[in-house]
Formats: C-alpha cells, sequence, structure tokens
C-alpha cells in the first residue's frame, strides 16, 4: 500500500473462525481505527466488520513510527484479541495456536486482500458491496444495510458518525 491512495482491504481471521462474532472483538476493531484515525494515519470512507472478516475503504495518510498504518491495525487488534482471550477464554485461544518462531498464536490470516481503487466505477462496486454484505443470504446479519450496526451504512443514510472516525467519500472526489 501506498501513502494517499485508497484502498478496498479485506482481512481475514485465521481459518475463517467467526471471533468476531461478539461485539467486545468488534470493538477492539472499532477502538483501533478511530485512533488511527485520530492520528490522523488514515481515513476510513466505509467498513464493515462481519463474524469472521472485515473490509474497509481507506487511505494510508502517515507512517506510523517505522509502519504503515494497515501493519499497526493488524498488529494492534491481534495483541488485544490475544489479550482478551488469555483472560476470558483460554481454552478459545487454542484455536488459534500456531507452530512458528516468530509467534505461538495468529488471528488474522496473513494475505489480506487489497485492491487500489483507481476509478469511481470500482470505487461503488466495492462500496456497494461493503454495505450490503450484513444483509447477503449466507450471513442475514440485518434486514437493511443501514440495520447492521457494524457498518458505515447508517453514516451515509443518517450523516451520524456513531463510531467517531468516518469521512465521507465526497472529501475523496
Amino acid at each position: 500500500m501506498a501513502l494517499n491512495n485508497i484502498y478496498f482491504f479485506t482481512a481475514t481471521i485465521q481459518g475463517w473462525k467467526h471471533l468476531l462474532n461478539k461485539d467486545e472483538y468488534k470493538d477492539i476493531i472499532i477502538d483501533s481505527l478511530k485512533y488511527l484515525s485520530d492520528e490522523e494515519l488514515v481515513r476510513v470512507y466505509a467498513f464493515v466488520i462481519m463474524p469472521n472478516h472485515i473490509h474497509l475503504i481507506w487511505e494510508m495518510m502517515g507512517i506510523n513510527g517505522k509502519e504503515m498504518p494497515h501493519a499497526s491495525f493488524m498488529k494492534f487488534t491481534s495483541h488485544q484479541f490475544l489479550e482478551k482471550l488469555r483472560k476470558e477464554n483460554p481454552v478459545l485461544l487454542l484455536d488459534y495456536s500456531v507452530e512458528s518462531d516468530s509467534r505461538k498464536h495468529r488471528f488474522w490470516d496473513r494475505d489480506a486482500l487489497t485492491i487500489e481503487l483507481y476509478s469511481d466505477k470500482v470505487f461503488e462496486q466495492k462500496f456497494d458491496y461493503i454495505h450490503n454484505n450484513p444483509c447477503a443470504g449466507k450471513w442475514n446479519l440485518a434486514d437493511e444495510p443501514v440495520n447492521y450496526k457494524y457498518s458505515s451504512a447508517k453514516f451515509y443514510e443518517t450523516e451520524i458518525d456513531d463510531f467517531g472516525f468516518l469521512k465521507h467519500y465526497s472529501i475523496w472526489q
């Protein structure tokens, strides 16, 4: 990823496990996005948090120390998942064990999908996909995109940012 480009980003929980079913794990993601936004390291234009993956449309604005913000995001959320599971559900933590010299647990699949949004058409297609994902037959998490709490759909319908980090895509265009 390069600075000042807009990307569609998908990160999946290791093994497609449904770690993000519980709101407390979704809130870890929200907190990380808010921090990165408050520090002006990212702009988040759209997002959805599903039971086992996330989709974002975001822009990398600055380096976080020595790393890109998406790396900080993945590292921070993994650390928070690890701490929460150690305290509250050590048995579930075993599901994320890996045999590696560099770590004992992995929460995110290694190869997140990153697509640069190079045209309005591609942007709109990914934007619609993100907001309709919770309503897809496979998930049935909401009857309408605006009714799914962990998504930016309500922001675009009502202009109310319940998360405190969303930027309207019109500032990009």
